[in-house]
């Protein structure tokens, strides 16, 4: 698999075998959590059992904290969260780097819990990626 595409997913809504299933079917090899926090009150979405399944399903598991949110949740607005994290990013043009880094050469998922991604900051991180280098983006 080329690296002209790139998965983002969230996990709200799912079980963690409905994850691996997914991210198995698209020939995903490597997921890139951008979760600041990677913690969960979903049993094993946490970072290390996330990390623990997703070895057993033959997925390498990334974590990049600072492709998080640094901001607490803004409740009930989407927008406004977006932007802000549109300016981190302004702010932090690394972030970016280092995430094209992370899924280089690979069939790699971006990861955060919402399960829509255009109410996700991964859908921020994902258009700055296509502005970077063109590539076809698909949300599981």
């Amino acid at each position: 698999m080329t690296d002209a595409r790139l998965f983002t997913i969230g996990y709200a809504g799912k079980t963690l075998a409905d994850l691996l299933a997914q991210l198995g079917a698209a020939g995903v090899t490597r997921v890139v959590d951008v979760r600041a926090l990677p913690l969960s009150r979903k049993k094993g979405f946490s970072k290390t059992a996330l990390a623990e399944a997703l070895a057993g399903a033959g997925i390498e598991y990334v974590h990049l904290r600072a492709a998080g949110k640094p901001f607490r949740e803004i409740k009930n607005d989407t927008e406004r969260c977006l932007a802000l994290y549109a300016g981190h990013l302004d702010a932090h043009p690394e972030v970016i780097a280092d995430v094209e880094e992370a899924v280089a050469g690979r069939g790699a998922a971006l990861l955060c819990y919402e399960a829509a991604a255009a109410e996700c900051h991964r859908s921020v991180l994902a258009r700055r990626m296509v502005a970077a280098r063109p590539r076809t983006v698909m949300d599981l």
